[in-house]
């Protein structure tokens, strides 16, 4: 909290039961360590060698109760003593209530362990029973239905703010700018954490509705997996945060490669890897109808982001090179985001290069979209995970990138000058499931129109 600025709230809580080693251990640095010790150990041990008189049972029967009611009595007094002022000051800065330790910490607590009483988890209610291709197939047709294959690249910790793609003015995105992408600027997550965002951009409920809802419902995956699609997760985090456990996937935590992988972590280049043979390896009748393969990247997550990019991709120096970034300066923080969001560029051009090596077999598409966005040093804040409404727009606002072949568009009936000229409409992730449906030519009840960001741009639909 003092390193960082977060705030120790619920959505933080099950961030830290969902991460892994590999993720924690970029925060046990030697600043951690000492303010443990300093503000913990020390303290602990002084309280542990005080000698206590406990009292006699018939004392403390009246002491104990006797003492409370006067603390209560103290603190009821002094909070009407300047009621009107606290009570204008907690609304105009909710941020303040996240700030009151330990009772922040342990109401987080409290409504973290409550979760299984507000919400069913022991079932999964189906959603999209009717989900099919209508349109798409090669029965009756003299010319036969080219099957889609659409990569849905998932970014970790990328804000819009740093792509010179939205106008950013470092050169990080000049490969992606070659390939011809459309890139939204006005796209705004879900959540400020993978734990929060991942689940609810997969979901057919809008980010209120998904806050509340009462019951777990299927995902985008299952839909699309329903309506006879191939479906492949491949995760190079800590997880898919539950929403690929009913299709196939694929971890890379135990890839053995000497250029990509190294301390029990991948560069995003790994999710490539042998990406035919997986392929390959998915249901061919499957395939043969469309292929949807979701890549879950490293991006930029932090608190390290200089292990991010190899060293053929850093652009830009002097980079921080340790996870304590309140030690860095503002530039060297910001040089080593930066290189990161330079491999992402990389990455993505790749895998574009990769849809256009498989035009002979498919019309290939992708998608990019973060999570969420990142705090890299404004107003003493870093890294992500504050609470929605105190959040900073940095956590919020986030890269939206399309990339179609000529094909794709043709099939799709969509055509990529339009969506150019539509790129600064707002969209948010409430849009992503209805836009993949969209985009896989998906019938089913549960699609809506209006939320698909791309539906104004398709000359049918």
């Amino acid at each position: 909290m003092t390193s960082y600025g977060v705030v120790i709230d619920t959505s933080m809580l099950i961030n830290v039961m969902q991460t892994d080693t590999a993720e924690a251990s970029a925060f046990l640095d030697g600043h951690l360590l000492t303010r443990l010790m300093l503000m913990a150990v020390v303290p602990a041990i002084f309280v542990w060698l005080q000698p206590i008189d406990y009292g006699t049972m018939r004392r403390q029967l009246w002491k104990n109760p006797f003492v409370a009611l006067c603390a209560l009595v103290i603190v009821v007094a002094v909070i009407l003593s300047g009621f009107q002022r606290l009570a204008s000051t907690m609304r105009n800065h909710k941020d303040l209530r996240y700030l009151l330790n330990p009772l922040a910490s342990m109401y987080g607590l409290a409504r973290m362990a409550m979760g299984p009483l507000e919400r069913d988890e022991s079932t999964i209610v189906p959603i999209a029973l009717d989900a099919g291709q209508a349109g798409r197939t090669n029965e009756g047709n003299s010319t036969p239905i080219r099957p889609r294959l659409l990569l849905l690249v998932l970014g970790e910790t990328a804000r819009s703010a740093n792509f010179s793609l939205n106008g950013y003015e470092r050169p990080t995105t000049t490969a992606l700018e070659q390939q011809g992408v459309v890139s939204f600027t006005n796209v705004w997550s879900c959540g400020t954490s993978t734990a929060e965002s991942l689940p609810c951009m997969f979901s057919h409920l809008s980010r209120h509705e998904f806050g509340v809802r009462k019951v777990n419902y299927e995902n985008l995956l299952d839909v699309l997996q329903r309506a006879g699609l191939a479906v492949l997760w491949l995760d190079n985090q800590s997880g898919c945060k539950g929403v690929c456990d009913r299709v196939p996937h694929v971890s890379t935590g135990k890839s053995v490669d000497s250029d990509l992988c190294k301390d029990n972590e991948c560069q995003d280049g790994i999710l490539l890897s042998g990406l035919d043979e997986r392929l390959a390896a998915l249901d061919p009748a499957r395939r043969a109808r469309g292929t949807v393969i979701v890549m879950h990247q490293m991006g930029s997550h932090g608190p390290a982001y200089f292990r991010r990019s190899p060293e053929k991709f850093k652009t830009f120096h002097p980079e921080c090179t340790t996870s304590a970034l309140q030690v860095c300066s503002r530039d060297m923080v910001l040089n080593a985001y930066d290189n990161s969001i330079v491999y992402t560029d990389h990455f993505l051009s790749s895998a574009i290069d990769w849809l256009r090596h498989k035009a002979p077999q498919a019309d290939g598409a992708m998608l990019y979209v973060s999570d969420h966005g990142e705090s890299l040093g404004e107003s003493n804040l870093y890294l992500h995970g504050l609470p929605y409404a105190i959040a900073p727009d940095v956590q919020k606002h986030i890269p939206w990138v399309t990339w179609m072949s000529a094909q794709f568009e043709e099939s799709l009936g969509i055509s990529l000058e339009c969506l150019g000229r539509q790129r600064h409409l707002r969209v948010t992730h409430d849009n992503y499931f209805h836009s993949i449906l969209g985009l896989m030519d998906v019938s089913t009840s549960v699609y809506e129109t209006e939320l698909d960001a791309y539906a104004l741009c398709r000359k049918r639909l």
